[in-house]
């Protein structure tokens, strides 16, 4: 049973999320406050978190930070409707997702599971097909094992940064559109385009050699983003040596 901690100071929101999480098969903690998120969080890590961005005694971006310093786990913030430059600070100290207040509870649920989803350890049967690696340039992912590589360094990348590097890997010299990849790396029909641009900002910081002047993830200015493998050398796929 997957386990999740609900952070919000409005006991009423905690309530009705921890119903609907439980009645979905979690088994579910609450904290009021952000000291006492990290506090249990480091005793108990859960396996996702779902996160109000205010709180008392210390805000959601603080704990956010906190939680991702320690290791990479999923974060699905809570916003206030109309607070998007709050949903994109919390997008850029790592949270995974976010749902804005109001909120349906039934969507939240299906937020958390997808998280969860993409951040779960592979079946066995595709473990042992061992997925080939993809390399492009100075880069080189393993789907398998959810790693990627910077020139032999390991990436820091949280969950949806490392689906959408995998997304680009697997389509080079391809413009996408922004509504493109809120659908297949988000699994969104419909949703804040802002999400994807804080995402590949973030990505770009962590894989471009200068990110102010990108040459792996390029802008097709009206559309969206191209990714580029390096002149000669083109995305291939290989067993890791």
């Amino acid at each position: 049973m997957k386990r999740v901690l609900v952070v919000d100071d409005d006991p009423t929101v905690s309530e009705v999320v921890a119903g609907y999480l439980d009645r979905a098969g979690f088994a579910v903690d609450v904290a009021a406050d952000g000291p006492t998120a990290v506090a249990r969080a480091s005793a108990r890590p859960p396996d996702l978190v779902v996160l109000d961005l205010m709180l008392p005694g210390m805000d959601g971006l603080e704990v956010c930070r906190r939680l991702r310093a320690a290791g990479p786990l999923p974060v699905v913030m809570l916003t206030a409707r109309g607070d998007e430059e709050d949903r994109v600070l919390g997008l850029e100290v790592g949270a995974d997702d976010y749902v804005t207040k109001p909120f349906s509870p039934r969507e939240l649920v299906l937020r958390v599971e997808s998280v969860l989803r993409r951040t779960g350890a592979p079946p066995a049967a595709l473990a042992e097909a061992a997925q080939p690696w993809l390399r492009a340039g100075p880069l080189a992912l393993d789907p398998t094992a959810r790693r990627a590589t910077r020139d032999g360094t390991e990436l820091a990348l949280t969950t949806r940064e490392f689906d959408l590097l995998e997304y680009f890997m697997r389509h080079p010299g391809q413009a996408t559109s922004r509504e493109q990849l809120m659908r297949r790396v988000w699994g969104w029909e419909f949703g804040d385009l802002s999400t994807v641009t804080v995402h590949v900002r973030r990505l770009r910081g962590k894989v471009e050699e200068d990110p102010a002047r990108p040459r792996l993830i390029s802008t097709v200015w009206g559309l969206g983003y191209r990714f580029d493998a390096p002149s000669g050398q083109e995305t291939a796929v290989g067993r890791d040596r």
